[in-house]
C-alpha cells in the first residue's frame, strides 16, 4: 500500500474551520475505491497544524487519487487557507492494513 502522512500549517484564522473547508475534499477521496483510508488530526502542540495520515492500496490508486478532479479543485482552493506548502511523508509499505503495536499490547478483557 501507498502510506502517506502529511503536515498541514493552516493559517490561524482558518485553523478551527479547517475541518469544514477540507471535508469536500476528504469525503471524496474517502469515497474512491482505493482509497483505505484518509484521517484528519488536530496537533496538540499546535493548534493551527493538521495531520492527514492516508494510504490507498497500490500506486495505482494514488495515482487515480491525484489524478481526480475533486484532488485538482483542492489544489487550487485549499492553499489559499495554509500558511506554508505542506509536509509530507511518502512510502510504500508491504501491508495493507494497520498492524498491532504489541509493545503496548493491551490483555483480553473479560
Amino acid at each position: 500500500m501507498i502510506f502517506i502522512t502529511a503536515k498541514f500549517r493552516v493559517l490561524p484564522e482558518y485553523a478551527g474551520r479547517w475541518p469544514e473547508l477540507s471535508a469536500e475534499f476528504t469525503e471524496a477521496t474517502r469515497a474512491e475505491p482505493g482509497c483505505l483510508w484518509f484521517d484528519w488530526s488536530r496537533s496538540l502542540d499546535d493548534p493551527a497544524e493538521y495531520v492527514l495520515v492516508e494510504a490507498f492500496r497500490d500506486g495505482d490508486a494514488g495515482a487515480a487519487h491525484v489524478n481526480s478532479a475533486h484532488f485538482k479543485q483542492a489544489q487550487q482552493v485549499l492553499p489559499g487557507y495554509l500558511a506554508e506548502t505542506p509536509r509530507i511523508v511518502n512510502a510504500t509499505v508491504p501491508q495493507d492494513d494497520w498492524s498491532l503495536l504489541g509493545e503496548l499490547a493491551v490483555p483480553e478483557r473479560g
